[in-house]
């Protein structure tokens, strides 16, 4: 049965705490793809408790130690987690067996034909169960390799890209992938070659061009780093709080996540980071500026909500591009944003392309309930408003563990109080 959280901050908001977040959702699910793709030559550290992480893992192992019959299609279920979704579509089609890709009702509404006609093109056997264009597929697999290089829209999702090119190194002719238009969410994809280069895979980049020859992955480990899009609910609370510091252990300066872009955009809002012997700390102690730029999100679309309720709640008039891929997400986060800004006077107002705060009616009720629509972002990054709501009030507020289960609680060391009900 799904919960509701009432979450309130009493007291002086002077708030020091020290944070372990779980692994990164991005890393763990495109290690365990890899290391199932190297019959196990990689293996995976700091694996991440995050709900779509143990889905992803579950499907691998059960795929690894059962055999799919021919004759009738195996069920591989991701429920709502979009990456495992997308991922396992290449991965199944280079897999041999015969299997039926599915999810819940959300899922059959995200698009997924770019990436299946993509896989198509190669010489995968997918067809579309149900609606043209989403899943579930079904997929007979091992793909008889026609083609060796293939166009793809490179802003619709970056993890089209990253599915692809992590099955490339397993395939007869490599793979060449020539990306059409601007390349959305490039942090991604630079994240994947980053760790299929750990493996032993290269690969060449050239404009446009990415190509993976057929090659052998080299025994390896990959250590996942700590969550950065889980450090963005964080910065949220040092950026709304009056007084606030707040440590991340293992968290790298260096990061091959995208979403680390978090350190430098939250310096418009005056919070600024240190580098520690163990990870990082970040505080608020500038001044707010440059909130009269246009602040383009297309590179970390995960960090919008928590940055668009950030702006909302200083009574920011801000501006944003970069939120098309929003509106595919677990929700149309768009729209989501839009419907729960209204609540504290907030307007979200889109023309052509550009998103637009207004903030002229900005308040703060007593109480204010927010719908999280199946989206775990929706409640992490309305949470932190609880440091200017008396009581607010996170309806199903189960969904964070998706990617970050233990949110709550870790709330709660930080002085929140938190009290979940049915």
């Amino acid at each position: 049965m799904h919960k509701n959280a009432i979450v309130s901050f009493k007291g002086t908001q002077n708030i020091q705490a020290e944070i372990q977040l779980t692994g990164s959702k991005s890393e763990c699910n495109r290690a365990l793809i890899i290391k199932s793709l190297s019959k196990n030559l990689v293996k995976v550290e700091n694996l991440s408790n995050a709900a779509d992480t143990v889905t992803l893992n579950a499907i691998l192992s059960d795929l690894d130690t059962h055999e799919s019959d021919h004759d009738s299609p195996k069920t591989v279920d991701v429920g709502p987690a979009g990456t495992a979704m997308r991922f396992l579509s290449a991965y199944l089609s280079a897999k041999n067996g015969n299997f039926l890709l599915t999810g819940t009702e959300r899922m059959k509404q995200r698009p997924i034909g770019i990436l299946a006609e993509a896989l198509k093109e190669i010489g995968a056997n997918i067809s579309y169960a149900e609606k043209d264009g989403f899943p579930p597929l079904s997929i007979k697999g091992p793909l008889e390799q026609t083609n060796a290089q293939i166009k793809i829209k490179g802003d619709v999702s970056s993890q089209y890209l990253s599915a692809l090119l992590m099955v490339a190194p397993t395939l007869t002719n490599g793979l060449t992938l020539e990306i059409e238009g601007e390349l959305t969410s490039k942090p991604y994809v630079e994240m994947t070659l980053a760790m299929l280069a750990e493996c032993g895979i290269s690969h060449e980049w050239n404009g446009n061009l990415i190509t993976i020859v057929h090659q052998d992955f080299k025994p390896s480990t990959l250590i996942v780093e700590p969550d950065w899009s889980a450090a963005s609910y964080w910065y949220s609370i040092v950026a709304l709080a009056e007084n606030a510091k707040i440590s991340l252990p293992h968290l790298r300066d260096k990061s091959l996540q995208g979403d680390s872009q978090i350190k430098s955009i939250m310096e418009i809002f005056g919070v600024s980071t240190t580098k520690t012997s163990n990870g990082i700390s970040f505080e608020k102690n500038q001044e707010i500026k440059d909130t009269d730029k246009v602040l383009d999100l297309k590179t970390c679309p995960d960090l919008a909500q928590t940055i668009v309720v950030i702006a909302a709640a200083l009574g920011l008039n801000m501006a944003f591009t970069g939120l098309e891929t929003l509106k595919i997400k677990e929700t149309d986060r768009v729209a989501a944003l839009q419907n729960e800004l209204a609540k504290i006077g907030v307007k979200l107002i889109e023309d052509n392309l550009v998103y637009t705060l207004d903030c002229s009616n900005l308040n703060f009720p007593k109480k204010v309930s927010i719908a999280t629509y199946e989206d775990h972002r929706m409640a992490m990054a309305f949470a932190p408003l609880a440091l200017l709501i008396e009581e607010l009030e996170i309806e199903e507020c189960n969904v964070v563990e998706k990617s970050y289960p233990y949110f709550w609680e870790d709330l709660k060391k930080a002085g929140f109080e938190v009290v979940e009900q049915r």
